[in-house]
């Protein structure tokens, strides 16, 4: 697609009531977005779209696409169409694509294997341990992570590639000039910078509530699967994970406790006969993924860490969700310094995280 007719498309998609649907319309009636542009009312009206679009189309005419579309270029913000060689191979696959996507960063990260990683925004600390652990060893066997920067799993899935120095990307239910939610405004900078932000959603689009269902849609749409790591009976995740389904990607779930209302989808998920995921391997064998991972070498160094009896103890009477200085001692029948000792050198060693109010949760088996 041409600079020009990129431009006319862009400015189109920002008009009132023109979305994926009616872009396809356009461009299946007029032939090019140039020529819906520069079409007379009576052309408009004859094309199908509905009348008020067709009224706000012509309540614009007196603005300039390509002064728009170079603004809109110059803020650093990239465009990629159903017809560009670079749009995701995965994504025109799925049933009605979204045309055009926005984006910061690398697309080309797209074009490896990507698994979506998602799950509750109110995530426990089970869930957030698992969901950093599982986007660090993704990513950390070059898998692209996908998730969609919200609350709780998401962000977790998205800090772990990160930190394995992986690729992950971010797709947003607004346009690329809003971050939301606002506190994760430093991790969308991180993630343009080396991964990739994109939106089916032109710009200066608010995070409505019924935008998220079609990013979901699109999380799923990239990738070969969807692995749910914490959600309830009703969630964003299981949305996800039916679109899923529809495209025929894998779905992937972690079994939570079935104490946890926060692991009720996810259960429900594995009746149903999502794969069961317990370690990183029950995702790479679906793939037949070797066992190269750059991240050997620092996995092996932190093997050479073997804890003695006291640190494997304290290490068996904790869990993922956090657990009190005072219960551990109980447990243990430690001394207080020598718990704090050997919870000083766990910590040290990266197997528990100590939080505020003097209580501890395992980050590992």
């Amino acid at each position: 697609m041409t600079d020009k007719e990129r431009a006319y498309l862009c400015f189109l998609h920002t008009i009132h009531g023109i979305g994926n649907k009616t872009l396809w319309r356009i461009k299946k009636y007029f032939g090019s977005f140039q020529a819906c542009w520069e079409a007379d009312a009576h052309q408009l009206y004859a094309s199908g779209i509905h009348s008020k679009v067709v009224e706000n189309i012509l309540l614009q005419k007196k603005q300039d696409p390509i002064r728009f579309y170079e603004q809109l270029t110059a803020s650093g913000i990239r465009m990629s169409t159903v017809e560009d060689s670079e749009y995701p191979y995965e994504l025109s696959n799925i049933f009605d694509p979204p045309y055009i996507i926005y984006y910061y960063g690398k697309i080309e990260i797209l074009q490896g294997i990507c698994i979506a990683e998602v799950g509750s925004r109110a995530a426990t600390t089970y869930g957030k341990v698992l969901a950093h652990r599982f986007g660090k060893e993704l990513a950390g066997h070059g898998i692209t992570v996908v998730s969609g920067l919200a609350r709780g799993i998401d962000t977790e899935a998205h800090l772990g590639a990160l930190a394995a120095g992986g690729n992950t990307v971010a797709v947003l239910g607004c346009g690329l000039d809003q971050t939301y939610p606002p506190e994760n405004k430093k991790l969308f900078q991180q993630i343009c910078e080396e991964g990739l932000v994109i939106s089916e959603f032109p710009i200066k689009t608010i995070p409505e509530p019924g935008n998220f269902p079609m990013r979901n849609r699109t999380i799923s749409g990239l990738s070969k699967g969807v692995l749910v790591v914490e959600a309830k009976k009703k969630s964003g995740a299981l949305i996800t994970a039916d679109f899923a389904l529809e495209q025929g990607r894998d779905v992937f779930a972690i079994p939570g406790p079935i104490s946890s209302k926060n692991s009720e989808g996810t259960n429900q998920l594995l009746k149903q006969g999502a794969i069961l995921v317990s370690n990183i391997e029950d995702i790479l064998e679906e793939y037949d993924m070797n066992d190269s991972n750059p991240l050997k070498e620092k996995i092996e160094q932190g093997q050479l860490f073997v804890l003695d009896n006291k640190e494997s103890l304290v290490i068996e009477c904790m869990g993922y969700e956090p657990i009190h200085f005072d219960q551990i001692l109980t447990i243990t029948h430690f001394s207080i310094g020598e718990l704090s000792a050997v919870l000083m050198r766990l910590e040290a060693m990266g197997w528990v995280k100590g939080l505020q109010g003097n209580c501890y949760y395992k980050l590992k088996s």
